[in-house]
């Protein structure tokens, strides 16, 4: 596509695209895209390069504004029941102050969202979704069982910290207890005298943390108040970033797996419970599954190319010019100096080493099938 024609192209803003309460802040520091999430904005770019903001992330600290991630609240005395019952992971054993990565899914085992659960308490429970209407299929279950539950989407805002010394900067505003907090695991901790929900989370594999801000004017003071006193740690405002997602095979709903795939396909291996007592939906159709074996599997791809620009699925082929798959996600990666890619192989071309051939916007190329995380 022609760049300077895109940079023409703007998002029409409308209440039912909604604004978060840090957009004023982004959009003076820098913002240069968006895109949308759960019916919201979500930061897309700034001013640095992809690569700048890369090594930056890698090496900084960066503060996100993803408050597109919404939250699903299910609270009640069914809720535990309703929230086991949408997902594949076994939850009979979880703890409050606990979040879980947890793949939900219909009754044919078609993934509908992998989001963070967060445990609350037995009685209420937030979970924080990725790009799909989960509080719909939520509201259904509960309807057509009976549950005696509450589902809302709450008031909740999240602001992310990502980046090695995004533990420094934390520690210098919340104390030594913030650096304590184990991975996925959450508490309240007092800013100006107002409790904020933290979890030791994000979508980046440099660590970090993601804040669930309730108190709008409190959560505003405290992301002006992460930059005044980030300086030392060379703070820069960000957004998730594909190289490093990529890279990290952090998965994204809607563009590496949909409602077509199933978690055994997606390598969501630990977190299927087929032979615990819990009762979900999709459990015996996962377990047909698992007994007739996976007709594709989700892998790493590298490309020798220098650059992509990606906006739809690529077919990838043999020599004898039959598809074999499609690539998904791609990006060129700094660290590697090639095009890397997540992709939907069939069976049975997804050998680790196996070349394939691909035409990019007239170029044809050929790559190598691998494993992923690519690091």
């Amino acid at each position: 596509m022609n760049s300077n024609k895109m940079s023409k192209i703007q998002i029409a803003k409308a209440k039912r695209l909604r604004s978060t309460p840090y957009t004023s802040r982004i959009e003076k520091q820098g913002l240069k895209a968006y895109t949308t999430y759960n019916h919201m904005l979500l930061p897309a770019g700034f001013e640095d390069s992809l690569e700048d903001s890369y090594y930056h992330l890698k090496e900084n600290v960066q503060v996100w504004d993803v408050a597109a991630e919404r939250q699903v609240e299910i609270s009640g005395e069914d809720s535990a029941e309703l929230v086991q019952l949408m997902t594949c992971r076994d939850l009979s054993k979880s703890k409050d102050g606990r979040c879980y990565y947890c793949p939900i899914i219909d009754d044919q085992a078609g993934l509908i969202n992998d989001p963070v659960v967060l445990r609350i308490n037995q009685n209420k429970w937030w979970l924080s979704i990725a790009d799909s209407d989960v509080i719909l299929f939520a509201k259904g279950i509960a309807i057509g069982k009976n549950f005696n539950v509450k589902i809302i989407e709450p008031n909740v805002d999240i602001m992310a910290v990502q980046g090695p010394k995004s533990f420094p900067l934390m520690e210098k505003i919340f104390g030594k207890a913030i650096t304590d907090l184990k991975f996925f695991g959450f508490d309240y901790f007092d800013f100006r005298g107002t409790k904020h929900l933290i979890a030791r989370s994000g979508w980046s594999k440099q660590g970090g943390y993601e804040i669930y801000v309730e108190h709008t004017e409190s959560g505003l003071e405290l992301y002006d108040h992460l930059f005044e006193i980030g300086k030392e740690f060379n703070v820069k405002p960000g957004c998730p970033h594909l190289i490093e997602r990529i890279e990290s095979a952090l998965l994204s709903y809607g563009n590496d797996f949909d409602l077509n795939d199933n978690p055994l396909e997606c390598g969501f291996d630990k977190y299927v419970n087929l032979d615990s007592n819990v009762i979900f939906l999709g459990k015996e159709k996962l377990k047909k599954i698992r007994s007739e074996g996976i007709k594709k599997k989700l892998m790493g791809v590298i490309i020798n190319l220098d650059k992509i620009n990606m906006s739809q699925s690529i077919q990838l082929k043999d020599n004898e010019n039959n598809i074999i798959g499609e690539m998904r996600s791609a990006v060129f990666s700094p660290t590697f100096k090639k095009v890397i890619g997540i992709a939907m192989l069939k069976k049975p071309y997804w050998d680790v080493g196996l070349e394939f051939n691909i035409n990019i916007e007239g170029v044809s190329t050929k790559g190598t099938i691998c494993n992923i995380p690519f690091i």
